[in-house]
């Protein structure tokens, strides 16, 4: 087993774990071995701004997708199996194009003369062009769009194994449509919520496409500051400590969620 094994380890060893050596064995060094790029962004405000901007964009987006991504998924997961597949066959469909595509859609979309401001001034909602881009909004929306399917497919993977005989019997025993939704259906839907935020919130945290362009330069997330340590100052001890830190924090919250569900429900597995 171990030799069948080897190849699958041997990449993993190479395309994961000396990497991952390597930038942890940069963020300590500079002229030697130092704790400066750490210190740095432990007293540097900057970083914090940085961080807490990140965080706060990625539970925003991560609770919009659950609020848009619940109801599809609850009404696929209750159609008939072929109705059911094309509803996911729609979901499934963005990923066909590139996330750089769809960002420049987005932006194109969303800019002063865009379609989204054309309509609004010609149904007279708006007397001159709304802010909608190059800032957090813009962001926000656009990666919404982009991570809404990561959170649909695990729930609609929970709710599909929901024995339907469950609401018949709640239903039977004299409970409303609705409550039987809320005491039966959605606590057992539970594990796919914890695992679509989980997978929502872990992509937020390292997204770099949609936020550099989205935002035109004044939503910085942490993953822009790791490029720009990198492309504009060559500072490669700075960006790895960063990038330790920001790969710590999802370590973190993949240990907290492993608490309450088991990794593999979160992976798709």
């Amino acid at each position: 087993m171990l030799l069948l094994m080897s190849p699958a380890l041997l990449v993993v060893f190479v395309l994961l774990l000396i990497p991952l050596a390597w930038l942890f064995w940069q963020s300590f060094y500079g002229n030697g071995l130092t704790l400066e790029h750490y210190s740095r962004i432990w007293h540097d405000e900057i970083y914090w701004r940085t961080f807490a901007l990140t965080f706060k964009i990625s539970v925003i987006v991560t609770a919009l997708t659950l609020l848009l991504g619940y109801p599809v998924a609850y009404v696929a997961a209750k159609l008939p199996r072929r109705s059911a597949i094309v509803v996911l066959m729609l979901v499934v469909l963005p990923f066909w194009t590139s996330v750089l595509v769809r960002t420049y859609a987005w932006l194109i979309l969303l800019q002063r003369t865009g379609v989204v401001n054309s309509v609004l001034m010609s149904l007279g909602l708006t007397h001159s062009p709304i802010t909608l881009a190059n800032n957090q909004l813009g962001t926000v929306i656009a990666m919404v769009h982009i991570l809404l399917p990561f959170m649909i497919l695990p729930l609609y993977a929970t709710m599909q194994k929901i024995p339907t005989d469950l609401m018949m019997a709640g239903s039977s025993l004299g409970g409303s449509p609705l409550h039987v939704f809320l005491r039966v259906f959605f606590p057992m839907s539970l594990s796919g919520v914890l695992a679509g935020t989980t997978l929502v919130f872990v992509l937020c945290l390292g997204f770099y496409i949609t936020p550099e362009l989205m935002g035109g330069g004044r939503t910085i997330m942490v993953s822009m500051v790791v490029a720009r340590n990198v492309e504009l100052y060559n500072q490669w001890g700075a960006a790895s400590a960063v990038s330790v830190v920001l790969l710590l924090c999802v370590l973190a919250v993949f240990y907290i969620v492993s608490r309450i569900i088991p990794l593999d429900r979160i992976l798709g597995k």
